[in-house]
């Protein structure tokens, strides 16, 4: 329920934060509620996720990519995440989610986010996100970028996100992917 909330919210309010192009950075705040909270009193490292999305679909209505998608019948979805924690967000304390869309692949986007508080950074993430046809079928980065106003190139990938992208993948989901102590190494 918490996040619908905060999808409304963001659904009402986008328009009045100013338009961004897709390679800015996003700014979103936040304040931590009550029922982020887990039974340490801190904000539960799940729910940093979820407001990552959040601050994601911010980025995508500001810059009008979203509109775009949905026309086209493309959604985005994260196919792998990496966090890592540095400080706690305690109750009601107000942060923003920064988000940057950092490079592609041929198969996908990456973004970082970042978690702060005044200019220190409490909290960072990379995803990997693919665009899938409603109709069925991936969307490349290559077919995204030649619709709409995207810059004609993006950043080049940086080298480690490239390889930690290699190293957390999984097999396709048509795929097997057996779950075998130890995991196989030729994965």
């Amino acid at each position: 329920m918490k996040l619908w909330l905060r999808l409304f919210y963001e659904l009402i309010s986008w328009r009045f934060r100013g338009r961004l192009n897709v390679t800015d950075v996003g700014r979103r705040n936040f304040r931590v509620w009550p029922t982020d909270l887990d039974i340490f009193a801190h904000m539960n490292n799940g729910i940093f996720l979820t407001l990552q999305d959040t601050a994601r679909y911010d980025l995508m209505l500001r810059s009008g990519v979203w509109q775009l998608w949905k026309n086209l019948g493309w959604y985005p979805v994260v196919v792998a995440a990496s966090i890592t924690y540095r400080k706690s967000l305690t109750p009601w304390q107000s942060f923003a989610i920064e988000t940057k869309l950092i490079g592609a692949d041929d198969q996908a986007f990456y973004v970082d986010q970042r978690f702060v508080v005044g200019d220190e950074v409490y909290s960072r993430s990379i995803v990997r996100i693919r665009l899938l046809k409603r109709s069925r079928g991936i969307v490349t980065p290559a077919e995204a970028l030649a619709q709409g106003d995207w810059p004609q190139a993006l950043p080049e990938l940086p080298a480690w996100v490239a390889e930690w992208a290699k190293s957390a993948s999984l097999p396709k989901g048509k795929e097997p992917a057996v779950s075998d102590w130890p995991w196989p190494a030729d994965l």
